[in-house]
């Protein structure tokens, strides 16, 4: 029985980072090195401040760093030295070639299976970690295959993620299930119990399943494309409430307290984002359509151009309500991550609803409690098919503030983007008076639902998805009215 006493993690990153974290303090006995080629990020760390934003994960990296969690570049020492190696690098969509825009892009995982190869020795387990196409597996083992020496015998397991950026550390934790999948050979089966080992140190066994490989890989596309498409679907009901005088949020609350549908993933916004949803679905699409399967892939496509949809049909209601044009007016956009409680901004609905305004000539003021300025603006000027939004162009017509009321300051409009709570607190009076009038919340996230009739008062022009908002004229007090207006904090 083999018995896995050292670990090392390929990929300091979202995954890598908090995963190999958690297991180093569920495991004090396992010896845990992450390590990675980018030296700035390993030196983040091994310091008090830490490369990504996540609840919890600096109490769970204090807590065993230096003891049995190491955090090194030194990769071919802790390959050498590993029992088992996860791989966790970027599988990025392909932007150029063949399945440009759709494919997963394996080069990081091919280098380091070549590497895993060529510095090995004895008996290893490799497990695929990051978010792969289906049948990834069988190209490490491949390269394996090419590259066997007399003392070397490597066996490759799938072992998806499922954590969401935000709750990863209680997902990590307490998680609804853990996928682990191999050969259905004995030395297949010996190198999943050898892993299910260390996840039964705080995982239930019945929460523990394990699968052939091509199910594991299969399985953790399917799960990112379903939840998707929930999000989608409710988005798309959004679009058909604000024309009908529905409120999608009751038309939730109705059908989610159907058993068989469940309330969860049910909430409409500006649309998802992050770095699994849109990249695994259009791995999906492309899957089907290279087997050969074109209803297939036309249906999970639709996945994604209702998500397109959204975020364009967010932005053109801040347009159409700004009297059809934006040129020269400020907009603030409150939130750029793509969701509250973490700074990843990966496929975030605020880049693309930020583009769209630009190319009307929008002067945008963002505002985000955890994205660094410098993100902000390479994610507008990077990847962008518009010969408008040039880093110049973007340079002159974006500003970074330093915090909330500095962004609305002057504004013609708030757009909120990310559901931040901070964002319910604010002082929306002291924002009101700064802003010049008339003065527009357009709340992405429907953060602000309980509030409508609140900002109204003040004299907002309040929009939310999936909702008509009845407009009220502001009561203003008679000057008898010996009484103040109380100040109001939302």
């Amino acid at each position: 029985m083999m018995e896995v006493r050292r670990i090392c993690c390929i990929g300091a990153g979202y995954v890598g980072g908090p995963t190999c974290s958690v297991i180093a303090q569920m495991c004090p006995e396992v010896t845990v090195t992450v390590v990675d080629v980018n030296e700035e990020r390993i030196r983040a760390w091994n310091s008090s401040c830490l490369p990504i934003f996540e609840p919890g994960l600096q109490e769970v990296v204090d807590s065993c760093r230096g003891v049995n969690l190491f955090f090194s570049t030194d990769i071919d020492s802790a390959i050498k030295d590993a029992d088992l190696v996860f791989i966790s690098v970027n599988t990025p969509t392909k932007t150029f070639g063949i399945g440009k825009g759709r494919a997963a892009d394996l080069k990081y995982i091919e280098s380091c299976a070549r590497r895993i190869a060529e510095v090995s020795s004895g008996f290893k387990i490799v497990v695929e970690k990051s978010t792969v196409p289906v049948r990834a597996a069988e190209s490490i083992r491949r390269i394996f295959n090419a590259n066997i020496k007399s003392n070397l015998s490597l066996q490759v397991l799938s072992n998806p993620e499922f954590l969401a950026e935000g709750t990863a550390i209680t997902d990590l934790k307490n998680p609804d299930r853990v996928l682990i999948g191999g050969d259905e050979t004995p030395e297949g089966q010996s190198a999943i119990q050898a892993l299910k080992r260390i996840y039964e140190h705080w995982v239930p066994k019945n929460k523990i399943i394990t699968t052939n490989t091509w199910s594991s890989e299969l399985s953790k596309l399917a799960a990112n494309a379903f939840l998707a498409q929930r999000i989608s679907s409710i988005n798309s009901i959004s679009a058909l409430c604000e024309v009908t005088g529905a409120d999608v949020e009751e038309v939730a609350h109705a059908i989610g307290t159907d058993q068989r549908i469940g309330s969860r993933f049910l909430k409409a916004s500006v649309g998802f984002g992050g770095s699994c949803f849109q990249k695994d679905v259009l791995n999906l699409v492309y899957l089907c359509e290279a087997l050969n399967l074109p209803e297939v892939a036309r249906y999970w496509q639709q996945v994604i151009e209702i998500n397109d949809y959204q975020r364009k049909r967010f932005s053109s209601r801040i347009i159409s309500c700004l009297f059809n044009t934006v040129t020269d007016k400020k907009i603030a956009l409150l939130g750029f991550a793509f969701k509250k409680d973490t700074g990843d901004t990966r496929e975030s609905s605020s880049i693309y609803i930020s583009r769209y305004l630009l190319e009307e000539g929008a002067c945008l003021c963002v505002y985000d409690p955890k994205v660094r300025a410098e993100q902000i603006m390479l994610d507008l000027t990077q990847g962008t098919a518009s010969d408008k939004n040039t880093p110049s162009r973007v340079s002159q017509l974006v500003t970074i503030a330093s915090d909330p009321y500095e962004a609305c300051k002057d504004a013609h409009a708030i757009a909120i983007c990310t559901e931040w709570d901070m964002f319910k607190e604010l002082d929306y009076e002291r924002i009101y008076k700064d802003m010049l009038k008339p003065a527009f919340v357009f709340d992405g996230r429907r953060i602000l639902d309980g509030l409508h009739d609140q900002l109204q008062c003040i004299g907002f022009q309040v929009e939310t998805i999936g909702k008509r908002v009845n407009q009220r004229i502001p009561f203003t007090a008679q000057d008898s009215d010996p009484q103040p207006s109380k100040k109001m904090k939302v």
